[in-house]
């Protein structure tokens, strides 16, 4: 993966919006360039912009054989992009049962059964069960509902060593005023509309 250069959130406190046929956002590229996704009827779970995704991915580079978390999955457009680009693997976390359903169904109807892992779960308990478990990602999304953004990168800055890869990238999406950091400096950060997109590489801790 190229060092960034220059998921899913639920509305209201979220707010992006896909260009496409309602209930259904579109894969932009790679393998399953063009699928849709579905999107449950009546959620509140509304999927990242395609323009939004599309600067993003453009900004992430290769991504071939990375191991991928997406940590507020929704219906999964984000990890699912990263394995139609290439990704080896994505674990999805996502504490609505019925949304993660419609997960696995997307998951499940691109054929990447074998390439994913879904935790049911709120996002604290899913980073207990990860690093429990050992796991090392290259790739972490983090688009919660955008009042959640300032709890979540609290609980994340001092965990991220524990199942992060060193060189590893995060992906923090939030509203256009906020400035997450994870402690570092952004290596990337632009706004898109209401948006801000920010990507953090995680370096080796200096005592």
């Amino acid at each position: 993966m190229s060092r960034p250069g220059g998921g899913t959130r639920r509305s209201p406190t979220g707010g992006g919006r896909d260009a496409g046929q309602p209930g259904s956002v579109r894969i932009i590229a790679g393998a399953r360039r063009s699928r849709r996704l579905c999107v449950p009827p009546g959620s509140t779970v509304r999927p990242t912009s395609e323009m939004v995704r599309e600067a993003i991915f453009d900004s992430l580079g290769l991504l071939v054989d990375l191991v991928v978390l997406d940590l507020f999955a929704g219906t999964g457009a984000m990890g699912l992009e990263a394995l139609s680009r290439g990704a080896a693997h994505c674990v999805f976390v996502e504490q609505d049962r019925k949304v993660a359903e419609v997960l696995r169904a997307n998951i499940r109807d691109l054929g990447y059964e074998a390439e994913s892992r879904v935790i049911v779960a709120d996002y604290h308990a899913a980073l207990q069960d990860v690093t429990r478990t050992g796991e090392r990602f290259d790739l972490l999304f983090v688009d919660p509902p955008y009042k959640m953004l300032t709890e979540a990168e609290v609980t994340l800055e001092p965990a991220i060593p524990l199942f992060m890869h060193e060189g590893g990238v995060v992906v923090l999406e939030g509203d256009k005023a906020s400035h997450p950091t994870l402690g570092a400096v952004p290596a990337f950060d632009r706004v898109y509309g209401d948006t801000r997109v920010t990507m953090v590489t995680r370096r080796r801790n200096v005592p």
